[in-house]
């Protein structure tokens, strides 16, 4: 999907610990953006923190 320029790809929690390596590899690009969601049986909490730590990063402090 990233090959194909999607701009926005998302991905369950449970997958994304699958590919960490994957995940972290497009961290810091601009396109695509990776959105960590919950699956059916939950939520990890990962998704959660990695928007609370890109939203840190944005505004320089935790609004969430």
């Amino acid at each position: 999907m990233a090959k194909k320029e999607y701009g926005v790809i998302y991905i369950t929690e449970p997958c994304a610990n699958q590919i960490p390596e994957t995940i972290a590899r497009y961290k810091n690009q601009l396109i695509p953006t990776i959105i960590l969601i919950p699956s059916h049986q939950g939520t990890l909490g990962i998704g959660l923190k990695e928007i609370q730590k890109s939203v840190e990063k944005a505004v320089g402090q935790n609004i969430l």
